[in-house]
């Protein structure tokens, strides 16, 4: 028979989170060297634990998840949701709004595909997440990147976005708290971020899984508590905050204008009915985890883990000559810049299998968050102070007398 090909959909399609310095970094371990992942948010593999809370709800309920659910999720579930943004401020929601899923990524690329049609557009930031400029080209659509600033906090470029808005424009993405830069945006932003979207009529995606592990006593901002008159559809789970990432536990909801949303929220129930449901066991953990927001804020205040491990990295940051960076506000991410011109750098990836190869750590160049210049990289700050510390230390060791090799 004929080669049996891949579709185009997937031409664009990269997940360098786990993409070739990820294989490198694989192929060196099987050799038996002991490499540092600092890919990918993987709380659990660097000795975080699931909180009681949520392992109690699991042992004790376990037999409740044996049968098929409701293809929206568990009655009890998507009442805690509900209740739980309620709580930061949604209006009108029901649990009927609320649809779980198997992790976020499934429902982002739900959604995607109920309301994208070929040669449509959606605003995507960059630098993003891959999960959404991803589904987006699998829909059949076209991501257009808008630029988030590195000098204003990596804030979106508002006058960006607006130059880049199209009649072919259907939506945009907000992640925020923000993969990979741990941005925090203020309500005063996402107030202009809405009224852009009222005025061109689009509809608001907002990725706030990270929206409980904000740090320095900030608040984090609901999109959809700005927008009442707009459809928003609001994603967030429990993998980060509960520290249960292979549960895929993920939810969202419609907020809103969902009178004039109803043919794509049927084409949403379409597509849940297709696999008849999220995982049940996951569901059951989702009441007691929301009820218990205890055990997330020890992370990140002063002596928690997740905040001393970015004051580990920060400190150390600042001894690198030829590194800059904006500190993180929120979730376990930095984005830090490199001197292109110092090191000599055209290909990030490059420069991310040098420091493997030679400080045995594993980075994630910036092209992996769809951001076009070789002078970015993404930490994971998930390992113990000490060791992120000496990884820092390490890298500035390497970049001591660093020049790349074209």
């Amino acid at each position: 028979m004929d080669l049996l090909m891949r579709s185009d959909k997937l031409k664009n399609v990269h997940s360098d989170i786990r993409g070739p310095v990820f294989v490198e970094a694989t192929r060196m371990r099987k050799e038996g060297i002991d490499v540092l992942r600092l890919n990918t948010g993987n709380p659990a593999t660097f000795g975080f634990e699931m909180p009681d809370s949520v392992r109690n709800a699991l042992i004790n309920n376990a037999d409740k998840a044996v049968p098929y659910c409701d293809l929206k999720g568990m009655p009890e579930a998507r009442e805690s949701i509900c209740s739980y943004h309620k709580g930061k401020g949604f209006k009108d929601i029901t649990p009927e709004d609320v649809f779980i899923g198997n992790g976020v990524s499934e429902l982002v690329t739900m959604a995607l595909t109920t309301l994208l049609n070929y040669g449509d557009e959606i605003l995507v930031p960059s630098p993003d997440y891959s999960l959404w400029t991803n589904s987006v080209y699998i829909a059949g659509a076209k991501p257009v990147h808008y630029i988030c600033d590195e000098q204003a906090n990596w804030y979106p470029d508002l006058d960006d976005i607006k130059s880049k808005i199209t009649p072919k424009t259907r939506a945009i993405v907000l992640i925020n708290p923000n993969n990979p830069t741990g941005a925090l945006y203020p309500r005063e932003l996402l107030e202009k971020l809405v009224q852009i979207a009222r005025e061109n009529n689009l509809v608001i995606f907002s990725d706030e899984i990270y929206d409980r592990l904000v740090m320095d006593e900030l608040e984090h901002v609901s999109t959809a508590t700005l927008a009442p008159d707009l459809l928003v559809i609001t994603m967030n789970g429990l993998s980060k905050s509960h520290i249960i990432c292979g549960f895929r536990c993920g939810w969202m909801v419609l907020s809103g204008a969902k009178e004039a949303a109803k043919d794509f929220a049927a084409g949403l129930v379409q597509l849940c009915a297709m696999r008849l449901c999220a995982n049940a066991l996951p569901q059951l953990v989702i009441p007691a985890a929301l009820a218990d927001p205890e055990s997330t804020r020890a992370m990140i205040v002063p002596g928690g883990r997740l905040y001393e491990q970015r004051e580990a990295t920060c400190r150390e940051l600042d001894k690198i000559e030829g590194i800059t960076y904006v500190k993180n506000s929120a979730a376990f991410y930095i984005f830090p810049k490199l001197d292109i011109k110092k090191f000599n750098i055209t290909d990030d990836q490059q420069f991310a299998m040098d420091y493997l190869h030679s400080k045995h750590v594993m980075i994630i160049p910036g092209r992996g968050f769809s951001w076009n210049e070789p002078d970015h990289f993404r930490i994971v700050m998930l390992p113990k102070p000490e060791v992120l510390a000496k990884a820092m230390r390490d890298l500035g060791d390497f970049l001591s007398d660093y020049w790349q090799q074209v």
